[in-house]
């Protein structure tokens, strides 16, 4: 029996990209599909503490394994059945049911979908081009309330951008760079003291993308000139996206940036690369997907992409946000890139803002800073900010996340805004000035790029090191930075500069965080030794 009740999806409600225009509407007969996120058969008092898990040292966790986070916290089959009912009362295809993601994805018509979700959905333009958009809230029937938590898919807007920067003018070769302006990621892992003895071996890092691709040719060229063996890479497609390299001018090189980074790192390490649709639903999936791979089961994800918290509405902010305490219940390290605009992060509204995902207070938000070196030491580190045009580290207080109990005594400042507490962006830093940048090689081409995209699979690297060295997962290493190793020099305090809204300070300070890595001295810290 169909219930034409409908209420409300919380926080679903949508806005037009600003500045666009809704011009058409969309044709009625297309079909796409919508994701459906669900509750877990556990109640929210059930589900796992996992900052309290993540407070004890590595060695003496007891992280949930793949298997068991599916057992006990799933979606539950009577939940998954009533969205099924939902399908065929709407005459809605189910193509895909998680029980573990937690998700069904529904396909049907525009038609077909905008009715039974009771949408309006428009053809926009603008800014970022052409899309399928709606306004207003998505609505379920009363009988799914409380049980569907999200509805993603709908809107196909570009969601994310890739925080990367190149060096402007490119500069050429290499060759042409002295190290006291660019760095490999060779040169960066012996700055900041990375472990050598191990070379992540045994180890799986997730790379999500949403756009571009890489050449198996480019990284064997690459890999060889750094003396370094050619990691392991595959790519996993999810939502129908591929890896799909182009040019140098397009998002491969944020792609090549992060498995060179990365695989600099930690070249024993298996990288696999998930790339999924630039939407809200498809960098959900991707994120899902990684988290719950129990073939690769990759122990860390690096996450390059990114967008401000008011881009976003508040069913997707929580729902990625509960896709990384998944994560972290399972012992992964998620590491997000905290932007490359200041404090502003691309909005151009007076306000200061901070990046999604790195606002998630389930990751690793990593900032950027400029470093400078001399005789293989570090002679200067300050926080990255090139002046307006020229890139910032993304850093502040999030909007929409409530200062976390593991940051309490970190004295994250009120936002500037509106004096109110929330989550401090970054965690930590590491270098991301294009002006002291990465060297690396896209479709052919040597430049040297920056951005804090270069950050997150910097840490991620450092994270699978830790990883196969301590034989265990770190996961989710907030508690831990903030607790029981605060205080202990594990860290390089950044305490120069500002991104814009903020000043850096000593300790903690939203445009580095905690500062840029010392690995031995983290390591010896996470093994309890010191």
């Amino acid at each position: 029996m169909v219930d034409n009740a409908r209420v409300p999806v919380p926080g679903s409600e949508r806005k037009p990209v600003p500045f666009s225009t809704a011009v058409a509407e969309p044709d009625p007969d297309q079909r796409i599909e919508v994701t459906v996120l669900l509750r877990s058969r556990q109640p929210d008092a059930a589900q796992p503490d996992v900052a309290a898990l993540a407070a004890a040292l590595p060695a003496e966790r007891q992280n949930l394994t793949r298997e068991e986070f599916a057992a006990r916290f799933s979606a539950a089959s009577d939940d998954v059945a009533q969205v099924e009912a939902f399908a065929r009362d709407n005459d809605l295809d189910v193509v895909d049911i998680s029980l573990e993601q937690r998700t069904v994805v529904l396909a049907g018509t525009v038609a077909e979908l905008s009715q039974a979700f009771a949408v309006e959905l428009h053809v926009y333009e603008g800014p970022q081009g052409r899309y399928r958009g709606r306004t207003g809230a998505v609505h379920v029937p009363a009988s799914l309330d409380g049980i569907v938590l999200a509805v993603l898919g709908l809107d196909d807007r570009p969601q994310a951008r890739p925080h990367f920067r190149r060096l402007d003018p490119p500069q050429g070769a290499f060759a042409a760079h002295a190290t006291s302006t660019s760095f490999s990621p060779v040169e960066l892992a012996k700055l900041y003291d990375f472990p050598t003895d191990v070379d992540g071996s045994g180890q799986s890092v997730a790379i999500i993308e949403l756009d571009g691709g890489f050449r198996d040719a480019d990284l064997k060229a690459y890999f060889t000139r750094l003396g370094r063996p050619t990691p392991k890479v595959s790519a996993v497609s999810v939502g129908g996206a591929r890896n799909k390299p182009t040019t140098a001018a397009s998002a491969d090189t944020e792609v090549m940036l992060d498995i060179e980074v990365v695989g600099g790192v930690a070249p024993g390490a298996e990288i696999v690369v998930y790339f999924a649709p630039n939407t809200t639903a498809g960098f959900l999936r991707a994120i899902t997907t990684a988290a719950h791979d129990t073939h690769h089961r990759p122990s860390v994800i690096s996450i390059s992409w990114g967008a401000p918290e008011s881009g976003w509405t508040a069913q997707a902010l929580d729902a990625y946000d509960r896709a990384f305490a998944d994560a972290a219940a399972m012992g992964v390290t998620v590491c997000c890139a905290s932007g490359d605009d200041g404090s502003s992060d691309r909005v151009n509204d007076g306000q200061a803002h901070v990046d999604f995902p790195a606002s998630s207070p389930h990751v690793l938000a990593c900032g950027g800073t400029r470093l400078n070196a001399s005789g293989g030491q570090v002679t200067s580190e300050v926080v990255w900010n090139d002046g307006p045009g020229g890139g910032a580290t993304g850093g502040g207080v999030s909007a929409h996340f409530g200062l976390p109990a593991w940051q309490q005594s970190a004295h994250v400042p009120p936002s500037v805004n509106d004096g109110r507490p929330g989550r401090g962006v970054p965690d930590i830093s590491g270098d991301a000035d294009p002006q002291t940048g990465y060297q690396v090689r896209v479709d052919g081409t040597d430049t040297i790029v920056g951005g804090t995209s270069a950050v997150a699979p910097l840490w991620a690297g450092l994270a699978a090191l830790f990883n196969q060295k301590l034989g265990t997962s770190v996961g989710f290493l907030n508690p831990l930075l903030y607790g029981p190793l605060a205080g202990s020099p594990r860290l390089r305090d950044v305490t120069v500069g500002n991104n814009g809204a903020y000043q850096a300070a000593a300790g903690w300070d939203p445009c580095t965080g905690l500062g840029s890595p010392d690995g031995e001295e983290l390591l010896t810290k996470l093994a309890g030794k010191g």
